[in-house]
Formats: structure tokens, C-alpha cells, sequence
């Protein structure tokens, strides 16, 4: 079950990038579950990371090998273990995955960093994995089927894979920027998503990189959520090959940053439509905060409550429940006769209590829909923040009770 139409989209080649995927049976037999991602040489990557006390063993040692100085070379991600609170083993087998990956490819044991996700607490099968790497690397390919085969190699309890593309034109230059995600569940990232891979053949040092990564996530995957929960394994990480036209000046940066917002954005919002027993995606916009967090607490707040997203899978216009969520959100001296808020079209709260236009009707008509947009006004002052979401069903609950079985 998912929202919408997140067709996976013709990928363009980024030169000097190539992917490959092979069937290890981590988890399950006969489907894609591990994947090995390659940059050229002189290739810089940035990253960001779960904040999770507990992160997982791939983490700790991604961080590692980005701080030793060495470049960057190789990605290699698996699914159907999350290798997450599995103490110095863990640690232990993240590395050795890594130096098999080296060993294999002619590189140092830091030039590679890992990725994981699945299941937390078990040890990783480390005998089939170590074993699916020659055939990932045998399959390494730079076209569109690589990449939509490595969108299927990272999934876990998604429906689909996701992927964005943009190409822009930069002082008269082609540039590309292609993006892979996986997030259904365990999604409020408080940095990331689940996993996100991304990656342009534009030339970047690696300070602006590492700031177009951070800016661009905070208003992307930092903004979704699908059931409040942070994943051990959370991490996205953005790749320059340097094979394609420097970004250099105000203006090129600006255009840069704006295509990899949209890749950023349509990976985040592909996450929600997939989200676990999906069946209604929302756009909850805050307006007329006082800062920009005080906007993000009011969106979160609603957008986690169980009330408010059970209520939007019943199609049922319960409008009390949206006003209490905004209530309780941790923002001091509200005055809650500015409040505004709207379903989509329909006026639904002002001055303090139901709006006097609004109509059961109208508000079960907006509710029926399979996206909504629910807009909420302080009355506080200029900031505002968008968060997306979506609704919590009887499948969501089936999901996550038969997780490991």
C-alpha cells in the first residue's frame, strides 16, 4: 500500500559513479540485498548521521573512515540486518566488511564505508555477505537499471523503490544529480532518512559540500515523519564525482542547491507516500511563528499525534483533535484566539474555536482525500515550517507485529 503515483525515474549516468547489486540471502533468498556503490578516484563525499545514543556498528565506523583522510571510494550497503546493538562484534564485522570490499577492489580498508539496515540486536551473517561482494562487483554499471536495481538492493518493509533525478544547465553545463532512499518505518530522522544515497558529477570542494548536505536535509529529511521513531542506522551521504563543471560563484551554488533540494525533497516525500500502511499523504504547514523551530514543534506535534493520524485514516473531520495537538505543543504564551487553521480549502478554527463558516461536510469532503494539506497559523510572527506526513492504519500495526517473523 502506498500514496500516489513515485515511479522510479529514468536515471541518467553520473561518470566515474557505478552501482551493483547481488542476492546475498542476508534475510531472505532470491531478492537483492546488498549493494556496493563506486566513485572515481578524487571523488569527495559529505554525510550525515542518526544522533541515535544507540547507532549502529556501520555508523560508527562510516564516521571513522571519513575523519582518517583517506578518499573515499566505495559504499557497501545491506539489508535485512541492521548489525545495531551488537556491541564490538558488530563493530568487528562492519570492519571486516570493509576490508573484504578493499581486498576485492584494490583499495584501503578506509576508503570504504558501510551501511545497514533491518533488523536490531542480531548478529550479521557475515559468511553470506562477505560472499555476495564479487558478484556486486562483477555487476557494477553506471546506467538507469543499476540504479533502480540498487533502489530495490537497499529496501526493507518499502513497497517500491525510490529514486530522484535532476539535470540542470550551469553557466552553459549539463549537471546531474541522482538520488536512491529507503524509509517506511522507524521514520522521524532527526538528521536523515532511513538510508538516502545521492550523488552529481559537479565539482565541489568539500566544505561547500558538506554545508548544501546539511542545508538541504534539514528542510527535506529532517521535516518527515511517520511514526516519531529515530533509526540506529540513519545516514545520507552526497557524492561529487569532480568529473563534471565546478560550482563556483553565488549563483551556480544557487542553482546546485536548489536541484539537490528537489532531489532531497522527492526522496523525503517518497518515504511518507511508502510510509508503513500508508494511505494518505499530508503536508502540514505551520505559518506565523515566532522561529523556525517553534514552527517545526507545532508541525511535529501534530503531525505525531495517534489521534490526529488514526482520525485521517478514518476520513473522519474530527477537528478537535488537530486543535488539541496544537495546544500541547511546547510553545510559551500562546495566545490561541490568532490561531488559524484550514483543511486544505476549508477554514476549520479562529478566534480561539470552530471556525463560524466551517461544515461537518466540507471538512469529511477534505478528509477523504488521499492528500491533504493542513495549514495552521500562529499569529506569532514570519517564520514558518512544512513537515510531511501521513496516517496510521490497521496495516501499520499488522507490520510492525509480524516484523520478524
Amino acid at each position: 500500500m502506498a500514496v500516489g503515483d513515485t515511479s522510479f525515474p529514468a536515471m541518467s549516468a553520473i561518470p566515474g559513479l557505478r552501482l551493483g547489486t547481488a542476492m546475498a540471502g542476508i534475510k531472505k533468498s532470491g531478492r537483492r540485498d546488498l549493494v556496493v556503490i563506486e566513485s572515481p578516484e578524487g571523488a569527495r563525499m559529505a554525510g550525515t548521521f542518526t544522533r541515535n545514543a544507540f547507532c549502529a556498528a556501520p555508523v560508527t565506523v562510516a564516521r571513522e573512515h571519513l575523519a582518517s583522510g583517506e578518499t573515499p571510494r566505495y559504499l557497501v550497503i545491506n539489508t535485512g540486518n541492521a548489525n545495531a546493538g551488537t556491541g564490538d562484534p558488530g563493530l568487528r564485522d562492519a570492519r571486516d566488511s570493509c576490508a573484504e570490499l578493499a581486498r576485492l577492489a584494490g583499495v584501503k580498508a578506509q576508503s570504504v564505508l558501510p551501511f545497514s539496515t533491518g533488523v536490531i540486536g542480531e548478529p550479521l551473517p557475515m559468511e553470506r555477505l562477505l560472499a555476495g561482494l564479487p558478484a556486486a562487483l562483477d555487476s557494477l554499471d553506471d546506467g538507469a537499471d543499476a540504479w533502480h536495481r540498487a533502489g530495490e538492493g537497499i529496501l526493507t518493509t518499502d513497497t517500491r523503490p525510490k529514486g530522484a533525478s535532476v539535470a540542470l544547465e550551469i553557466a552553459g553545463q549539463r549537471v546531474v544529480i541522482n538520488g536512491i532512499a529507503k524509509g517506511s518505518g522507524m521514520i522521524q530522522p532527526n538528521m536523515a532518512t532511513m538510508l538516502a544515497f545521492v550523488a552529481t558529477d559537479a565539482s565541489l570542494e568539500q566544505e561547500t559540500l558538506d554545508r548544501v548536505l546539511q542545508e538541504t536535509v534539514e528542510r527535506s529529511f529532517n521535516c518527515i515523519t511517520v511514526d516519531g521513531d529515530t533509526s540506529t542506522n540513519d545516514a545520507c551521504m552526497l557524492i561529487s564525482t569532480r568529473r563534471g563543471p565546478a560550482i563556483e560563484g553565488e549563483e551556480a551554488l544557487t542553482l546546485f542547491r536548489n536541484g539537490l533540494q528537489r532531489v532531497m525533497t522527492e526522496l523525503a516525500q517518497s518515504i511518507i507516500r511508502d510510509g508503513e500502511g500508508a494511505t494518505k499523504f499530508v503536508a502540514l504547514r505551520v505559518d506565523g511563528a515566532s522561529s523556525r523551530q517553534e514552527a517545526l514543534d507545532v508541525a511535529f506535534t501534530v503531525a505525531n499525534s495517534p489521534l490526529v493520524k488514526t482520525a485521517l485514516y478514518a476520513s473522519d473531520a474530527n477537528w478537535g483533535r488537530i486543535l488539541a495537538a496544537v495546544g500541547r505543543a511546547p510553545v510559551a504564551d500562546f495566545d490561541v484566539s490568532r490561531v488559524t487553521i484550514d483543511l486544505d480549502e476549508v477554514r476549520i478554527v479562529e478566534g480561539g474555536s470552530r471556525a463560524p463558516s466551517y461544515i461537518e461536510e466540507a471538512g469529511s469532503a477534505v478528509m477523504a482525500r488521499e492528500e491533504i494539506a493542513i495549514r495552521i497559523t500562529l499569529g506569532r510572527g514570519e517564520e514558518s515550517a512544512t513537515v510531511w506526513t501521513n496516517d496510521l492504519s490497521h496495516d501499520y500495526i499488522s507490520i510492525n507485529a509480524d516484523y520478524r517473523s
